[in-house]
């Protein structure tokens, strides 16, 4: 009796977490950071765009540094760029929502596994996408963090996965870093615009927290 009894209090505990986690997220997902207008001249557009649960952040080519365009794969007509990061083998298994299982995203949440950069390239602007104005500083930091997230190779290249991007204008570039149910997809979107000096979430591992202070 006394251990049922203490498998059903661990068990308690155990279940406990998910609230635990939703409530603290949500709650941080609406307490602005950088929110305090720094009266600078924001003479730059960037936005940010969701497919309904994952943010990218989207640069014309003219305001990209040739650091993060070097490497790349693009033609003349790649006007906008725009970066998602994200758990490699939750990309890779996961091109569309109808290929998603539970256990892939338990997978990509708790497992440690490698990272990808995915870059996608537009001709033109999208209705969908929310517009951010930027300053030059903000602008740069916001370069120097996606260049950051670039894995490179020991000649310093970058390391592009070939033939597996979704469609032809985008590729998917080996990244820095980890997935996990603490550091989302929408986190590194998150990080990005917070290291800039951008208006941004406390912390937050959804989308929602961050259209809602842009919108």
């Amino acid at each position: 009796m006394k251990l049922s009894n203490k498998i059903l209090k661990y068990l308690g505990y155990i279940l406990t977490l998910p609230f635990i986690y939703i409530v603290i997220s949500m709650t941080l997902s609406y307490i602005p950071i950088n929110s305090k207008n720094n009266n600078t001249v924001k003479d730059h557009t960037v936005y940010l765009s969701t497919n309904g649960i994952h943010l990218e952040i989207i640069i014309h080519k003219k305001d990209l540094t040739p650091i993060i365009l070097a490497g790349q794969v693009y033609n003349d007509q790649a006007q906008y760029f725009s970066f998602g990061w994200g758990d490699k083998s939750f990309y890779v298994d996961t091109p569309t929502w109808d290929d998603f299982t539970i256990l892939k995203g338990l997978e990509a949440l708790f497992l440690i596994s490698p990272s990808l950069l995915h870059v996608t390239r537009y001709t033109k602007t999208q209705k969908h996408w929310v517009a951010l104005q930027i300053d030059s500083k903000q602008l740069k930091e916001l370069n120097n963090y996606i260049s950051a997230t670039f894995r490179l190779d020991l000649n310093q290249e970058k390391m592009l996965l070939p033939g597996l991007g979704y469609h032809k204008n985008d590729d998917f570039y080996e990244a820095m870093g980890s997935y996990t149910c603490f550091y989302t997809c929408n986190s590194w979107v998150n990080s990005a615009l917070k290291q800039s000096g951008i208006k941004s979430c406390l912390w937050t591992p959804y989308d929602f927290g961050l259209l809602s202070m842009h919108q």
